[in-house]
Formats: structure tokens, C-alpha cells, sequence
């Protein structure tokens, strides 16, 4: 079956059409009714204009790859936010570390 060619004026028409309806706060029913519209043709060319409206917009380029940061299992992030907003990262931290961390941080008992 051939294709057939685009109505610039049918178009336009049914742009204007929808776009009146849509400020005109009347269902569709109500809409065609009122026009002499059928609502099947109604909901058509709704639904066509979406579709061509959705193609020819261009899309966003989407990147093929992205940044990538692979962090060992075996390694332990730690960061210790004091309540005088001192921040102490740690970024591969071990258990001798954080031993020497706590015990840095522990407070001292008074003599």
C-alpha cells in the first residue's frame, strides 16, 4: 500500500483544533460535538501529532561511556567528622590505623 503525502493544511488544522480544545476546558466529547468533530478522528490526530511531534525533536546525546572508579574490597574508607567540623579521611584504612585513630581520639584520662 503507498504511502500517502502530508496535508501541510490538514495539519495545521488539527493542530489548531487541539490546541483550542485544550484551552477551551470542555471534554472531548463535548469538544467534537460542539465543532461537528468526529471523536475517533478527534483522538487520530491527537495521538499522530504526538508521534510526529516526538520525532522530530532531537534527543539529547547520550554519552557512550561514563567516568568509572573501582575501589578494592579488601579497602576501608573511613571519615571522622569532629563536632568542631575538623573532617580526618582516611581514604585506605587498615586495623592499625584505626587503632592509632581511636586512640588519638580517645580522651585522656585525668591524672
Amino acid at each position: 500500500m503507498a504511502k500517502r503525502e502530508r496535508d501541510p493544511a490538514r495539519e495545521q488544522f488539527w493542530r489548531e483544533t487541539i490546541s483550542a480544545w485544550q484551552t477551551s476546558g470542555l471534554t472531548i466529547c463535548d469538544y467534537c460535538q460542539q465543532n461537528q468533530l468526529t471523536p475517533t478522528a478527534f483522538h487520530h490526530w491527537r495521538r499522530e501529532l504526538r508521534r510526529r511531534d516526538a520525532k522530530a525533536a532531537p534527543r539529547p546525546a547520550t554519552p557512550k561511556f561514563v567516568p568509572l572508579s573501582v575501589i578494592p574490597a579488601a579497602t576501608l574508607a573511613v571519615e571522622v567528622r569532629c563536632p568542631s567540623g575538623h573532617v580526618v579521611s582516611l581514604p585506605n584504612a587498615d586495623a592499625g590505623m584505626l587503632r592509632a585513630l581511636f586512640a588519638a581520639l580517645a580522651p585522656v584520662p585525668p591524672c
